[in-house]
């Protein structure tokens, strides 16, 4: 709990048996309310594990949904048990919990209602081990979402994020994809309606237990970036209009042109 507001951290889990206890381990119970599993199929005994080290919520898909479906049924759940804050962490220690409290704060204090862990910030991402393709694809691709969607962030594909419950209850976040090209739908969903996004500087860490896509995985992704970004660009000038930016609230707010 941080200044009234409950918080609750969202898992979203593929074969993450061997890294999953040491992520847990480190997210700060000092602030964190409860904590959100879903085992998207997995193979390995994720889900077993997650109820044997304590986790409150476990979801179980019986068939593989995505990491866009896994996410989708998080926040659902999130949303049900009335969260406030709500920190995405993956649970394949890529990303350190111990920027949890950083960004509790700037959302709880209602300084941003949005938080990203930028690899990028700094200059560890290669020093981390991100591979050089995924760095020059990264940096490319931000440049040209930059561009399209009229905003200025240093990376759009971080999987590190942390939300207000307002944000999520304004998106329409149900309409995207159920495969990776979700998380870049959900930022550009955030720009259209208006909320603002900080940026905090997020340690790289690629390891072999770590989850990845590959190259060709890596390309589709790319593509779909492109796509999300050109929609947004097509929507904002009013050229076209696309269910994506449908609002879940008929609260008017500011739009980014």
């Amino acid at each position: 709990m941080y200044n009234g507001k409950k918080v609750v951290v969202v898992l979203p889990a593929y074969n993450a048996a061997l890294t999953l206890e040491k992520t847990y381990a480190e997210i700060p119970f000092n602030l964190v309310d409860e904590v959100i599993l879903c085992d998207d199929a997995s193979s390995d005994n994720t889900s077993t594990l997650a109820e044997q080290i304590g986790i409150e919520h476990i979801i179980v898909h019986a068939d593989n949904r995505g990491y866009g479906g896994n996410q989708k049924s998080l926040y659902n759940r999130a949303m049900e048990i009335g969260a406030d804050i709500i920190i995405m962490l993956h649970p394949d220690y890529q990303y350190t919990p111990k920027l949890i409290p950083a960004m509790v704060n700037i959302i709880g204090d209602e300084l941003y209602p949005v938080v990203l862990g930028s690899r990028i910030l700094g200059r560890g991402a290669l020093a981390g081990g991100m591979p050089l393709y995924k760095y020059i694809a990264n940096r490319f691709l931000t440049l040209v979402q930059n561009i399209l969607v009229n905003y200025k962030l240093s990376e759009y594909h971080t999987g590190y994020r942390a939300f207000s419950r307002e944000v999520l209850e304004t998106i329409n976040y149900e309409e995207n994809s159920n495969d990776f090209v979700f998380d870049n739908q959900m930022l550009s969903q955030i720009i259209y309606a208006g909320f603002h996004i900080a940026e905090v500087t997020c340690p790289t860490k690629y390891f072999k237990e770590a989850s990845s896509i590959n190259f060709s995985r890596s390309v589709r992704y790319g593509l779909g970036v492109l796509g999300v970004s050109m929609q947004h660009f097509l929507q904002r000038l009013g050229l076209a209009r696309f269910r994506l930016y449908k609002l879940n609230t008929r609260k008017k707010r500011e739009m980014i042109g």
